[in-house]
Parts: C-alpha cells; sequence; structure tokens
C-alpha cells in the first residue's frame, strides 16, 4: 500500500466536498481491499491476521475519515459466521469474503438505538410462499447509522422484530439484497440513501433504509440458533443470549481501533512537543523544549502508557472471545454473561478514554493542533464517535452493572468466573495498611469495586424495602452503578496490564524491562491519582500516602522523558499513515505546516472574486 504513491496524493480531504470524499474513499478503499484480497488468494489471511486489518489497516489507516468497505468485515461477515447455520455460511460467506458483494449491517433505527428490544422493523412470515415479508411501520423504524449502506452495499444483514403464525418472537438477523446486482439501482420496496454530515466520519457513508413489504425468501433468515420451519413453526434458540455475538466481536474489535487512533496521537503530539520550543525553565536560557514541561508530560504520557495497557487487555478480551465461542459450540453457555459484560465496559471505558486522551493531545499542541493538516480534529471527531455507536457507555457500564448485582448477590454460594473472581477476595483485605505499589493499587481498586458494587445492592434493597418497585430503585441508583461497572474494568486493565507485562518482562533487555516497568506503574499511579476519592473513601489510604504517590508520579514522568520520543517511534506509524503536519518522523514542522496551507484552494488565485464583488463595493461605499 505505501509503495502506492497514488493513494496518498491529490487534494487534501479537508478541501472536497461531502460527495467528492466519499467517492475518493471508495476508490482508495477498493485499492487497499485489493490488496487484502491477495492476501486471502494466497492463504495468508489467518485469524489474528483478520483481528489486525479490522483494528488496524481498515480502522485507523485505510482513509483518514474511515472506510465505506468498514461494516462489511467489521460486521457483515462476522454475523453470518456467528448466527448463520452451515449451508447459509457456505453460501454467504463465499462471496462476501472475495468482495463479489458488499455488505452492512442494519441494527440501529431512527427511533431506537441502544434498546434493541424496541426496534420496530418487522420480518412477518408468509407459510404460504414461503417468504418474509420486511416491512417499515413508522418513519422511527427506518434503519439509521449503518456504514456503507448510503451508496456502497448491496446486502444487508438486518436486524428485524420476527412475525409467525401471529406471535412476536423478538429480533432476529435477516440478509436482505438492497441492490441490484449489475444495476446498483435500489430493488423494489427499498428505500435506501446517505444521511448525510457528520463530525468525523464522513467517508463511511452511514445510510437509512426503508422497507415497504419486501420479501425474501425463508432461508435469508440466519437460522444457526433459532429457526422458522416452512409451516411457520418457531423453533426457539437454546439461547437468546446467543443472537448477541456480533455485538460482542465487534465491541473486541473497537477496543484495538481505539489503540491505532490513539497511537497515532500520542506520536503526533509527542514528536511535535520535542521540535517545538516554547520560553525557557531558567531564566536567561535558551528557549526550551516543550516535552521539557511537566505538564506537557502529564498530558502526553499517559496516552503512551493506555496504548499498551489498553492492546494488552484488548488482546487478553480476544482470546477470552474466542475461548468461551468455543465453549459455546459444545454446548456450554456459563461464561457468556461474564463475556458480555466484560465487552461492554471494556468498549466503554476504552472508547471515552480514547477521546479524552485525544482531546489532551490536541491541546498539548496548542494553536497548530486545531489545524485540520495535525490529524488531530479528525482523529478526535472519529474516536469520540465510538462513545456512542455499537452501544452508548452510559448503556454499556449498566449492562456490565447489571453482571455485577446477580454476581454479587450470589457472591458466597456460587463459583466466580475469572474476571470477577477478585471480588469473594477483597472483602478480607479491606482492613489492610495501604501499600504505594502496583499491587497495592490494584487490590486498592478491587476493594472499590468491591463496596461500590455491594452499596448499590444494599441500597437499592433498601429502597424496595421501603416501598419502591426494583425498576425505580435501580434507575435512581444507576450513576452509582455506572460508576461500579467502571472501577471493575479499571481493575482488569490495569491487573491485565501488570500481570502480562511481567511475563513478558523475563524475556526483555533490562533497559526495556525498565521502560515498560515504568509505563505500567504511571499507568497505575496516574488512575490512583485520578480515583483519589474512591480510595480515600473505601479504602485505608491517607494522606501521606497520597503525597508519596504523587512524587511517584511526578518522578515517573521524568524517568520516561528521555525515552518519550523512542516510545512513539515503537508504535512504527509511517508518514504516510500518520499524515500529521506536525507528527512526521523529521520534525519539519514548520516547513510541512506552510506547504499544507499552500494547497488550500484559496491560495490558488492572489485576489479572490469576491473582493471585486462585494469586499471593493463595501469598503467604497457603492453598496
Amino acid at each position: 500500500m505505501l509503495s502506492n504513491k497514488e493513494f496518498f496524493e491529490g487534494t487534501p480531504d479537508e478541501y472536497l466536498s461531502h460527495k467528492e470524499k466519499y467517492e475518493n474513499a471508495v476508490k482508495k478503499s477498493v485499492q487497499i481491499f485489493g490488496l487484502v484480497r491477495k492476501l486471502q488468494e494466497e492463504g495468508k489471511m489467518v485469524l489474528n491476521n483478520y483481528r489486525d486489518l479490522l483494528g488496524g489497516l481498515l480502522g485507523a489507516a485505510a482513509t483518514r475519515d474511515g472506510s465505506p468497505l468498514g461494516l462489511h468485515y467489521i460486521m457483515f461477515m462476522p454475523a453470518i459466521l456467528s448466527q448463520g447455520d452451515d449451508d447459509q455460511k457456505a453460501y454467504w460467506i463465499s462471496r462476501a469474503w472475495n468482495c463479489s458483494i458488499i455488505g452492512s449491517y442494519a441494527q440501529t433505527e431512527l427511533g431506537h438505538g441502544t434498546f434493541i428490544r424496541g426496534l420496530e422493523t418487522t420480518a412477518t412470515y408468509d407459510p404460504s410462499t414461503k417468504e418474509f415479508v420486511l416491512h417499515s411501520p413508522t418513519l422511527t423504524s427506518y434503519k439509521w447509522w449503518p456504514g456503507g449502506l448510503g451508496h456502497t452495499a448491496n446486502y444487508c444483514i438486518v436486524i428485524a422484530q420476527l412475525y409467525t403464525k401471529g406471535q412476536c418472537h423478538g429480533i432476529h438477523h435477516f440478509i436482505i439484497q438492497v441492490r441490484d446486482d449489475e444495476t446498483h439501482e435500489p430493488l423494489p420496496g427499498i428505500k435506501v440513501g446517505e444521511i448525510g454530515a457528520k463530525l468525523g466520519l464522513n467517508a463511511v457513508n452511514n445510510g437509512f433504509l426503508g422497507f415497504d413489504h419486501v420479501r425474501i425468501p425463508r432461508n435469508q433468515m440466519l437460522m444457526r440458533h433459532a429457526q422458522v420451519l416452512e409451516d411457520g413453526t418457531y423453533v426457539k434458540s437454546q439461547h437468546n443470549k446467543l443472537n448477541y455475538g456480533a455485538m460482542v466481536f465487534v465491541r473486541v474489535v473497537i477496543v484495538f481501533d481505539m489503540v491505532n487512533y490513539l497511537s497515532k496521537a500520542v506520536t503526533i503530539a509527542t514528536r511535535y512537543s520535542a521540535v517545538r520550543r516554547q520560553a525557557s525553565i531558567k531564566e536567561g536560557k535558551p528557549e526550551c523544549q516543550i516535552l521539557d514541561y511537566v505538564t506537557q508530560q502529564h498530558k502526553l504520557f499517559i496516552g503512551i502508557a493506555a496504548c499498551h495497557a489498553l492492546r494488552i487487555t484488548g488482546i487478553k478480551l480476544w482470546d477470552t472471545f474466542n475461548d468461551i465461542q468455543e465453549q459455546l459450540i459444545s454446548g456450554n453457555l456459563e461464561r457468556l454473561p461474564e463475556l458480555h459484560a466484560l465487552a461492554c465496559c471494556l468498549k466503554a471505558v476504552s472508547t471515552s478514554d480514547t477521546a479524552a486522551n485525544v482531546e489532551r493531545c490536541r491541546l498539548a499542541c496548542g494553536g497548530h493542533g486545531y489545524m485540520q493538516s495535525s490529524h488531530l480534529p479528525l482523529t478526535y471527531g472519529i474516536v469520540t464517535a465510538a462513545c456512542t455507536y455499537e452501544g452508548d457507555n452510559t448503556v454499556l457500564l449498566l449492562q456490565t452493572a447489571r453482571f455485577l448485582v446477580k454476581t454479587w448477590q450470589h457472591v458466597d454460594s456460587a463459583k466466580l468466573t475469572p474476571t470477577v473472581a477478585y471480588l469473594k477476595t477483597a472483602a478480607s483485605k479491606c482492613g489492610d495498611n495501604w501499600e504505594n505499589s502496583v499491587e497495592g493499587i490494584i487490590k486498592g481498586f478491587e476493594i472499590v469495586a468491591m463496596r461500590k458494587i455491594s452499596s448499590c445492592v444494599a441500597n437499592m434493597q433498601n429502597r424496595v424495602a421501603s416501598g419502591m418497585c426494583y425498576e425505580d430503585a435501580w434507575n435512581i441508583t444507576s450513576v452509582q452503578l455506572a460508576a461500579a461497572a467502571e472501577t471493575h474494568c479499571r481493575v482488569i486493565i490495569i491487573s491485565t496490564f501488570y500481570e502480562e507485562a511481567s511475563k513478558a518482562a523475563a524475556s526483555m533487555s533490562p533497559a526495556l524491562r525498565t521502560v515498560v516497568t515504568q509505563l505500567v506503574e504511571l499507568y497505575a499511579v496516574y488512575w490512583a491519582l485520578e480515583k483519589l476519592n474512591d480510595l480515600l473513601r473505601y479504602t485505608a489510604l491517607t494522606k501521606a500516602n497520597v503525597d508519596t504517590l504523587q512524587l511517584w508520579y511526578e518522578e515517573l514522568l521524568t524517568k520516561l522523558r528521555p525515552n518519550a520520543v523512542g516510545l512513539v517511534d515503537a508504535f512504527d506509524i509511517p508518514d504516510e499513515i500518520l499524515r500529521s503536519t506536525l507528527g512526521s518522523w523529521d520534525g519539519r514542522v514548520y516547513e510541512r505546516l506552510m506547504e499544507e496551507a499552500l494547497k488550500s484552494p484559496l491560495n490558488a488565485q492572489p485576489v479572490n472574486d469576491t473582493f471585486h464583488k462585494y469586499l471593493k463595493p463595501f469598503m467604497q461605499g457603492k453598496l
């Protein structure tokens, strides 16, 4: 891809119209996935390569503002793999794998998003013709947001309420052809188009989709878990949560996607901070690199550490996902709720942390970070979108909280699954003295999570006992519940980062081991200082301990400073992918800023036509 210079040339995207951005993205996506197709044909696209494709090339590199082919790989094919029976997989995956069809995934509607059970699109089975009739009964039932659906995809997996023999059986997956294979015209009864400009991801071609009694064959309902027989008899799934496999998968992918965007942002801001000089720390000395200011280090180094923490945790989540998928195939559903809870909170925390860190990077670059050519505003627009797509973060944290509440209610009698096993042991550690170490911080967060969860359960029980219904008790406790879920997620990330880095350290050189240890410590201490209120409230942390934590944190910033540029160089992001005037490896910040400025169409002529048409008459009083 990097050898194809045409891919990186032409007018910068920010000067293109909305329509031109999309057309340019299609052109470049076809070039990119032509290379992917070649890898597939050569047999080089194995499972982990596919993960890297989804979380790297596709998400953060293919085009600056997303790809209209994204959902084809991220959701269309994975949904068929997780929800289709053997015959359906054999037929559809072979067509989708080589892109002879392009698919999207339509779940969210104009009037319903995260509340999936409230979706309004219907799929009614007609046994006389052995067909499903797809219909959008209201304006709010129109599908809204699916990537690539506007003008790119010709097939789509649609989530709809299944009706057969007069009964509704909840949401199910259906494969619908939306455009003609040859002409690409919308098929009869299909109302499809693009939803318009957004803060970011404008090349993704998000679309809307409505149905006017569109008929599809019975075998286009994905029937791995639930089936509709020819006479309309409904065969229920062994476990209705199995239908959410594709959503869990995409949340795993999002964690990797966030790491790649954050890696780009911290690379840009750290390199710029090594070039930019401003004022001097000591009077009479030359202007110093702004990276020498501890406040700048405070803004940036947590982002570098977070890249590693989230990537390592993402790998663990990926492995957990695959392990549990194997168990599901053999009929063991024991860990499915745990997987769902883990994917929900990691998606929520990874996206919110990334959005916050990317914005810190932008602010760390001062006014130049506001330039589109820095690539930081666009990156922020993309990552902040992830805080609401594929599940609003607040709702996802409450999903995790629901699992934690059920777990706590049986904490004494049940065998706990791995990610919540600490809840049983944390209670016995509450009286322990605070220990200023990574292990001590992890223990502190475990106690906080346990106490927050137990407090939520107690509060809800008291409210129910006083006459409040359970649903109202849950709603009024929901701020605490979301906070408990976030703390639980902090336990998972910090402990996983520490454990996995410690295992890997054995094979590292002493110098590298030192730096990796510093990153782990920085990540743990940063979050301890950020969550002092919780730690002071629920653990034995003292003011003296806090003072020690603060000194430790400042020492870590100073120790990491000499390696800062090396750490972001280690992400190995080529300039062509970084696409930033501020972050290129050669440090030519000011030259690149001027070169990009001269590409503006407004600089194509020395005097703009508006001078003679509007300004001159106005200035001479001749309106």
